[in-house]
C-alpha cells in the first residue's frame, strides 16, 4: 500500500496488482484480524494515493467477503466516514464508494432500499432529511443487529439535531420502530450515548407536545432495548460509561504525553552526549593540529640551525673544503692552514 504513492507509475501499477492479488487469494477469516486493520492503518498515511488505494481495497473486500465486512460495519462506518471530508476529491470519492459497498453487505432486507440515501446523507449532511423520510416509510420487520445500527445511528443522531421540529419527530418515529426490533442490548449499547442524550433534549426542550411525546416513546423503546428498566437508569448508565470512556481517554492521552516527554528527555540527553563527544573530538583534533604545527616549526628551526652552522664551517658534510673542493686544501686555497 505504501508503494501506491510511488513517484514511478510502474511501481504504482505493480503495487496495485499485488494488493489485488493478495485480496483475491486471502481467506475470509483474515479480513477482520489482518486485512481490515492494515487498511485502517493506511488511512492515517499522509499520502492521498495510499488512502485512496486502501479505500478501494476495502470496497473490493466488501465484494469478495460480504459476510465478514457486514460484521465489521460498527468499526468501518465511523472510520470511513471520517475520510469523506478529506481535502483530496479522489479520497472523498473513494470513501463514498467504499462506504456504499460496505453498507450494501448488510443483510437486513428492510433497510436495504434506504441504504443509498443513508450513505448519501452521511457524505452530505444537507441530505439528512431525505434519508430520514426514506427510513420513516420503512416497515421494520427483521431483527435489527449491530451492523444495521452502525449504518442508521449517525444519520438518526444528526436528524435529532435538526432545526425543524417536524424532522425531529420523524427521527423519533424511526428510532422507536427500530428499537423495538433490536437484537440484543449489547448490539445497541455502543450507540446509546449517541441517541439517548439527544432524545432527552428533544423530550425536554421542544415546545410541541406531540413531538415531546414521540421523543418520550422513542426514548422508552430505546431504553428497553438497552436493557434498562427506566430512562433515568439508562441515562445514568450511559453517563457512567461516558465518564469511564473519558477517563480512559484522558489516561491514554496522559500516558502518551508522558511517553513523549520521556522520549524528548532521552533525545535531549543523547544530543547533549553527542555534543560533548563532538566538542571533545574537536578539542583533540585542535591539539593534534597544534602538535603538528609545533613539530613542523621545530623541524624548520633545526634545518635553519644546521644551515647556519654549515655556513660557519670550511668543510662540508662530506669533509671537502668549501673553497677548493678537496679534502686537503692546496697552498693557494683561502682556507689552507
Amino acid at each position: 500500500l505504501e508503494e501506491c504513492s510511488s513517484s514511478s507509475s510502474f511501481v504504482r501499477e505493480a503495487a496495485e496488482d499485488t494488493t489485488n492479488s493478495i485480496l483475491e487469494l486471502a481467506n475470509g477469516l483474515a479480513v477482520p484480524i489482518l486485512i481490515c486493520p492494515v487498511l485502517f492503518e493506511a488511512l492515517h498515511s499522509p499520502e492521498w494515493r495510499v488512502k485512496a488505494s486502501a479505500l478501494e481495497k476495502l470496497a473490493q473486500c466488501a465484494s469478495l467477503h460480504p459476510t465478514h465486512i457486514s460484521r465489521l460495519l460498527p468499526e468501518i462506518v465511523p472510520t470511513v466516514s471520517s475520510q469523506v471530508w478529506d481535502t483530496k476529491p479522489q479520497v472523498t470519492m473513494a470513501a463514498k464508494s467504499a462506504l456504499l459497498a460496505c453498507c450494501n453487505t448488510n443483510i437486513n432486507p428492510d433497510v436495504a432500499p434506504a441504504i443509498p440515501a443513508v450513505v448519501n446523507a452521511i457524505c452530505k449532511p444537507n441530505d439528512t432529511v431525505k434519508a430520514i423520510d426514506e427510513l420513516k416509510s420503512t416497515t421494520f420487520v427483521a431483527t435489527v443487529d449491530a451492523s444495521t445500527l452502525a449504518i442508521l445511528c449517525p444519520v438518526l443522531a444528526r436528524g435529532l439535531k435538526d432545526k425543524l421540529a417536524v424532522n425531529k419527530r420523524s427521527t423519533c418515529l424511526v428510532v422507536e420502530n427500530m428499537s423495538r426490533l433490536v437484537e440484543t442490548p449489547t448490539a445497541v449499547a455502543p450507540f446509546g450515548p449517541l441517541l439517548v442524550p439527544e432524545l432527552k433534549k428533544v423530550a425536554e426542550n421542544v415546545q410541541f407536545e406531540e413531538i415531546r411525546d414521540a421523543a418520550l416513546k422513542a426514548l422508552g423503546a430505546l431504553t428497553k432495548a438497552l436493557g434498562h428498566s427506566d430512562i433515568d437508569s439508562a441515562l445514568s448508565a450511559i453517563m457512567k460509561e461516558e465518564s469511564e470512556r473519558i477517563e480512559a481517554e484522558q489516561k491514554r492521552i496522559e500516558d502518551e504525553r508522558a511517553a513523549e516527554a520521556k522520549r524528548e528527555e532521552e533525545m535531549r540527553v543523547k544530543e547533549e552526549e553527542e555534543k560533548k563527544l563532538w566538542r571533545e573530538a574537536m578539542e583533540a583534533q585542535r591539539q593534534l593540529n597544534d602538535l603538528a604545527i609545533k613539530e613542523e616549526e621545530e623541524k624548520k628551526a633545526e634545518e635553519k640551525r644546521k644551515k647556519d652552522i654549515a655556513k660557519t664551517k670550511t668543510k662540508s658534510a662530506g669533509g671537502k673544503c668549501q673553497g677548493c673542493g678537496l679534502k686537503k686544501c692546496k697552498k693557494t686555497c683561502l682556507f689552507a692552514k
